[in-house]
């Protein structure tokens, strides 16, 4: 055994090896970095590893699951990324939302796509509020970035509302581990350690007075109730957050439009500025954005349907932010923002901001994926950039439950025309962008 031993220790140091328990058998090997694109397969279903949260009446199950909310690459590592799920599951009730599984902790999940073509869940990152205690997905009150939504307990009890609460939707990894997470409560924009813990909250309602002018403008907090800033991104210098809401705000009351705002956050000064991006049709979502460049961008932009129930746009858009209008205006702590004549962004049609000299961004298709393959899922939100031409998508499985009534009554979320749960999933496909 002596003399064995010392031939693999001499074996190993003639191929510089790391780690002589690698032969033994003492120790854990290191995995090796495959490119996703050779050993998965584009145009197919992937779906992401779950655990049950819990289940209603022995049938329904309530998935952990809910990651696909927003996405993103790992910022050094070409088979790993990220996803995050959104508050938790909920459905319609009353005035505002039921939630079955309320003390939920919205979380960021790591992923790596192995050499044998598995996708690993690597851990779940909890988000917790800057003392470093959980947070839940419960909307926030008054005053920290209330929408009008009031929460209840899967019995039907109203509950206290969270003030750290998050309805997470986008989100960014940088360089340094940190993460930034945009919602559609405030809309907030915040700012992560490595282990989940708030560092900064950027708001348009004034919950950072401490922080000096570090906010959006305050005309977002304008943005309709499940519909705030669904989409995040930043520029690869790190720089620059960019965010995107998700339909048209209400500002300065409902209304029905296509006309949807961008908004960019200098990470280093907290300069801001806006942008009109004009969807195909009113009440669509802007679900994604990612970066290509400093200027340049893919967004998601989706109806709310199902390709097996009919007609559905999940649609890839590459936009430009070089040659659109700052619509700022002069003044960011204006709630209503830039007018155009005595109308809002919001209240103006595409024909009346031209005549304002006011351009949007311009955007081109890159792919409909209902069109390549007969994308399935209603809820397309998330975008994996993995390589130059090959884009990941992953959809928000709502937890594999649903509310189809609008009555509260939680059930299990089917494909239409099957018996398979919407389980979020990722696909790969090749695109020119």
């Amino acid at each position: 055994m002596k003399k064995l031993l010392i031939f693999m220790v001499g074996l190993c140091l003639l191929n510089s090896c790391d780690h002589i328990d690698d032969f033994i058998g003492g120790g854990p090997t290191t995995p090796v970095e495959v490119s996703p694109v050779e050993v998965l397969e584009t145009n197919t279903q992937y779906p992401l590893p779950y655990s049950v949260l819990s289940t209603i009446n022995n049938t329904v199950e309530i998935r952990n699951g809910g990651f696909g909310s927003g996405a993103t690459s790992h910022p050094t590592k070409g088979n790993e990324f990220y996803a995050i799920t959104d508050r938790g599951p909920n459905t319609d009730y009353l005035d505002g939302k039921k939630f079955p599984v309320a003390s939920y902790t919205p979380r960021i999940g790591h992923y790596r796509v192995t050499e044998s073509g598995k996708i690993e869940l690597l851990e779940e990152i909890l988000l917790k509020d800057p003392s470093g205690q959980l947070i839940s997905g419960i909307p926030n009150p008054e005053g920290k970035g209330a929408t009008g939504e009031i929460p209840y307990d899967a019995d039907g009890n109203a509950i206290a509302f969270d003030d750290f609460g998050l309805d997470s939707e986008g989100i960014v990894a940088l360089k340094d581990g940190t993460f930034w997470v945009s919602d559609e409560y405030g809309p907030h924009i915040v700012h992560y350690n490595a282990n989940g813990v708030q560092l900064e909250r950027i708001s348009p309602i004034g919950v950072n007075e401490d922080t000096g002018d570090r906010k959006l403008p305050a005309v977002f907090a304008k943005r309709r109730a499940n519909r705030g800033m669904e989409g995040l991104a930043v520029t690869p210098d790190e720089k620059t957050l960019v965010g995107i809401m998700q339909s048209t705000m209400y500002n300065p009351e409902k209304i029905q439009s296509n006309i949807t705002r961008i908004v960019t956050f200098d990470l280093e000064t907290g300069y801001t500025r806006q942008y009109v991006y004009v969807q195909e049709t009113a009440n669509l979502s802007n679900s994604e954005i990612t970066a290509i460049s400093n200027t340049e961008f893919l967004v998601v932009e989706r109806d709310g349907k199902f390709a097996g129930a009919g007609a559905a746009q999940k649609h890839i858009y590459k936009i430009n932010l070089a040659g659109a209008t700052d619509i700022s205006g002069s003044n960011p702590k204006n709630e209503l923002g830039l007018m155009v004549g005595d109308k809002t962004i919001e209240q103006s049609t595409a024909e009346e901001l031209a005549e304002a000299n006011i351009v949007p961004v311009q955007k081109e298709l890159v792919v409909d994926l209902v069109a390549e393959f007969g994308y399935r899922h209603d809820k397309l939100e998330g975008i994996w950039l993995v390589d130059d031409n090959t884009l990941g998508f992953i959809n928000d499985d709502d937890f594999t439950v649903s509310d189809n009534d609008g009555d509260g009554v939680i059930e299990q979320k089917i494909l239409p025309g099957s018996t398979d749960i919407d389980a979020s999933s990722l696909y790969l496909v090749k695109a020119n962008f």
